[in-house]
């Protein structure tokens, strides 16, 4: 099965870049850059990985962020995770990136939008993989906040295809952010959320009805509202699963009670992602392994979910 799922070509459209950064990498750009962490070497960081929860997670991450300086930070995290997957047979991957975690430490625009864009442009050349951006909202700060990022990215329209919202769901559900996605709606943008991962079957109904999503990121608590799996399949809403994720946040401790089968058994475009890969145990083909090996795919069902990322893809 690992041999299968290596040579079926696939998409990741659930991919946070920021949490594609290696303990190595971390390290060196904190030595390159002469920024401070709270980690001796590699190993210490490696060792800090071991958080228990979503918010210590998050903690973590953007602890990590700050290492990255300069434009040359972001080519480098980018094209080192498009190298990653496409040697995975990765042919196309939408990667979600956070400019809200970069914008208060006095990084600019230019510098993490033209980073990211030069590596999208070498891999595409020099890979063959097709790299799109999603800019997204953290939902832990006001709607406020996201409107003025939404007005600044304006001016780097055309390098990015879509927005989404993320950071921590409990207590920040979707309607929160209606204006902003309204905006980006009007815009032609392409539009998703995360819902229903921590959050219940309700921030699901709403990133649907109020924000118009396109695609649900993670959607697992959906399972728990009949109506809402029937309406997901009906109007092909696709879902960006990740598995080695919901198990290590403890979302879905065992695998082998993951929802992604009865996502699938009721006709809903279900898809598998890596999420935060460097943080979570696995790019894309180790959460391919380990959801198939812990639900027993057949290679029919492995096909099947390497032919949706492809349908899911934004066009």
């Amino acid at each position: 099965m690992q041999q299968l799922i290596q040579t079926l070509k696939k998409a990741e459209l659930h991919i946070h870049i920021e949490g594609s950064l290696e303990p190595q990498m971390m390290m060196d750009l904190a030595v390159r850059n002469k920024i401070q962490l709270p980690y001796a070497n590699v190993s210490q960081i490696e060792q800090a990985y071991n958080f228990e929860n979503l918010q210590s997670f998050l903690d973590l991450y953007y602890r990590g962020m700050s290492v990255l300086q300069t434009e040359q930070d972001y080519y480098d995290l980018m094209m080192a995770y498009l190298r990653k997957v496409s040697a995975q047979n990765v042919v196309r991957a939408e990667i979600f990136f956070d400019p809200q975690g970069h914008l208060p430490r006095g990084i600019a625009w230019s510098t993490f939008m033209l980073g990211f864009e030069r590596a999208i442009n070498d891999a595409r050349f020099e890979l063959g993989i097709d790299g799109q951006l999603i800019l997204c909202f953290l939902r832990h700060l006001p709607e406020s906040d996201a409107l003025r990022t939404f007005e600044a990215a304006m001016e780097y329209r055309d390098l990015f295809i879509g927005v989404g919202l993320d950071s921590s769901e409990q207590g920040f559900p979707p309607h929160l952010f209606k204006n902003v996605f309204r905006e980006a709606k009007n815009a032609g943008l392409y539009l998703s959320a995360h819902a229903g991962e921590e959050g219940p079957a309700e921030y699901v109904w709403e990133a649907l009805d109020i924000l118009g999503v396109d695609r649900i990121d993670h959607g697992n608590n959906a399972i728990k509202d009949l109506e809402l799996v029937r309406r997901i399949a009906r109007d092909k809403i696709a879902l960006t699963m990740c598995p080695l994720s919901n198990q290590r946040l403890q979302s879905v401790p065992d695998l082998s009670l993951h929802q992604l089968r009865d996502f699938m058994d009721a006709g809903v475009i279900a898809t598998i992602n890596s999420d935060d890969p460097t943080y979570f145990g696995g790019y894309l083909n180790e959460n391919y392994f380990a959801i198939a090996d812990a639900l027993k795919l057949s290679e029919i069902e492995i096909r099947q979910l390497a032919e949706n990322s492809l349908l899911a893809c934004y066009k």
